[in-house]
């Protein structure tokens, strides 16, 4: 049975958990201004080229452009537009794939490894500027309560 109190517990936790969105909205909106800031400030680069860089040093190899745009959340226009404004500059390489020539595959180039090795350390230092007030136990819960919703989050990323 639904009772008054029943109800008022719903209302409280749903209102608990828009609080707790506005407040992660804050937290990743301020978290991703100071990261900007900091890639513009120190390198002259915006966070998309950092993060295409960064997808592309992880994974070491060449990979398909919708691969890579899927590792970023991200449109395959908007990777192809900062994948080619990278090319440009010499940090990436584009060569088509040998088994599909629809498929093009994109790689750092030395230069580009190089350049992102360089802001990959200052960019650990700022996010540990960021996080500073969390110790490892925060950490560590803050990871795990985030793993915990991921896979409802799953749906609302095909939906966007």
């Amino acid at each position: 049975m639904d009772g008054p109190g029943n109800s008022e517990a719903r209302e409280s936790l749903t209102k608990r958990r828009l609080r707790l969105w506005l407040r992660m909205l804050t937290v990743t909106r301020a978290t991703e201004a100071g990261l900007r800031g900091y890639l513009r400030e120190q390198h002259g680069t915006t966070l998309p080229r950092f993060d295409v860089m960064a997808a592309l040093w992880r994974r070491g190899e060449a990979i398909p452009m919708g691969e890579l745009s899927r590792m970023l959340l991200v449109s395959n226009g908007n990777a192809t537009d900062v994948v080619g404004r990278l090319e440009k500059e010499g940090l990436v390489q584009r060569t088509p794939c040998t088994e599909d020539r629809r498929t093009v595959r994109v790689t750092l180039t030395e230069a580009g490894r190089a350049q992102f090795e360089g802001m990959a350390s200052g960019h650990e230092a700022e996010l540990s500027r960021l996080f500073g007030a969390l110790n490892l136990d925060d950490l560590e819960t803050m990871r795990a309560i985030l793993r915990k919703v991921s896979p409802q989050m799953d749906g609302a990323k095909e939906k966007a």
